[in-house]
């Protein structure tokens, strides 16, 4: 299917050339071709040979903005965990320990119950604008129940990471390094194949810069791609050791010295940051000024698990970012699509450029700002995935509705 989106108000490509960090074309076209972008320009530029290839036209009369790469989620899970986001925000702490509270119940689910709960909520994701995803483990926490969440994450997405140092569980609390063991010399070689990357939870009350260094070491020999949960809770030393790792993104990063910060900037590792964390914790907010003057490239994902964020919408992520992380709108945006995808080492996707995957939304509103403008309301009209049409309604409603 060739596809030719016209009557575009503003068209976000994020164009790396382009002089502005956005890449914005006002008055835009947009040409999908074979599932990629064929041809993006100003709609009075769009030549007549390329318009008589479409066999659809659509006409969005709303912003084009690419399809959201949420880089950080966890979507492997049974069970409820609204009883302690209600504790906590009556006045008890965050701790990591309520991971094992979902770990019971995820062991205990099916293969069946447990894809059924993930689909609906990328199926969720995707209604807000979501493309890509990647998905961890880290619920399971033995041999047999972290290949299974590996093997249902490979049937939605590539992106799949082993999260198996998540906390460690309780049959080995007396343990911890028999736990590492464990992950390194049987987790680790069954997931090799099936995972992309390799993650670990560093933070009191999981795993050491130690035991971190030894896993990451680990799933790196087996080939897959480090990334890391670093100083979440604590302005520990897990920053400096995914800078030193090379990590293709260091995720939370709540609590940065100006020393944590250089060393990332200069190892290329992308730091996500991840709002919706912060709102459901009560955690302070990091300023993204302070990442951004120090040269970090920042993402912006969504971290939606059942216990310290379980939200998958990322226009919500990006009025939080806005409003308390003080990225600037355009920063934002940038960073929950461009950033995101540099966060996966992906090129493909988060742009909307000549040869990318033509993920997109439209939206049912004028300008990309007003995703940070109007908090709460679904401002995602159509999505597409590949030039594929899989959440929303077909745009031509909402012109119906642009010019009753």
């Amino acid at each position: 299917m060739t596809l030719l989106i016209t009557a575009i108000p503003e068209l976000v490509t994020n164009d790396p050339e382009a002089p502005d960090l956005l890449g914005v074309i006002e008055d835009a076209a947009l040409l999908v071709e074979d599932g990629t972008v064929a041809w993006v320009g100003p709609e009075s530029e769009l030549p007549a040979e390329v318009r008589a290839r479409a066999q659809e036209t659509v006409e969005a009369r709303g912003a084009v903005i690419p399809g959201f790469v949420d880089s950080h989620n966890h979507l492997v899970f049974a069970g409820d965990r609204s009883a302690e986001f209600a504790a906590r925000m009556a006045g008890e702490s965050y701790s990591a320990g309520g991971i094992r509270t979902t770990v019971a119940a995820t062991r205990a689910a099916s293969e069946a119950e447990l894809e059924a709960n993930l689909v609906h909520l990328v199926e969720q994701a995707e209604r807000s604008g979501t493309t890509t995803f990647e998905i961890k483990t880290g619920y399971g926490l033995t041999t047999a129940d972290e290949i299974r969440g590996l093997e249902i994450i490979r049937r939605h997405t590539d992106e799949a990471t082993l999260l198996a140092a998540h906390v460690v569980p309780p049959e080995f609390a007396d343990d911890p390094d028999g736990y590492v063991d464990l992950v390194i010399e049987e987790i680790i070689p069954a997931a090799a194949g099936l995972a992309k990357w390799i993650d670990v939870f560093c933070e009191e009350g999981a795993f050491t810069e130690e035991q971190t260094a030894r896993i990451l070491d680990a799933g790196v020999a087996h080939g897959m791609h480090p990334r890391l949960h670093a100083n979440q809770l604590t302005a520990g030393g897990a920053l400096q050791l995914a800078a030193a790792h090379r990590c293709a993104s260091a995720d939370h990063a709540t609590f940065a010295s100006d020393e944590d910060l250089a060393a990332l900037a200069a190892a290329g590792t992308v730091v996500t940051l991840l709002p919706g964390v912060e709102f459901s914790t009560r955690q302070p907010y990091p300023d993204a000024r302070r990442y951004l003057a120090a040269g970090v490239t920042l993402a912006i994902a969504s971290d939606c698990n059942p216990g310290s964020c379980f939200t998958s919408s990322i226009p919500f992520c990006i009025a939080l970012a806005v409003r308390d992380m003080h990225f600037t709108v355009e920063q934002a945006v940038w960073a929950a699509t461009a950033g995101g995808a540099a966060a996966l080492e992906r090129t493909d996707v988060g742009r909307l450029t000549p040869g990318s995957r033509a993920d997109l939304s439209i939206l049912d509103a004028p300008s990309y700002r007003h995703l940070a403008y109007r908090p709460g309301v679904q401002l995602i009209a159509e999505v597409h995935r590949a030039g594929e049409r899989i959440a929303g309604s077909p745009v031509k409603n909402s012109v119906e509705r642009a010019t009753r």
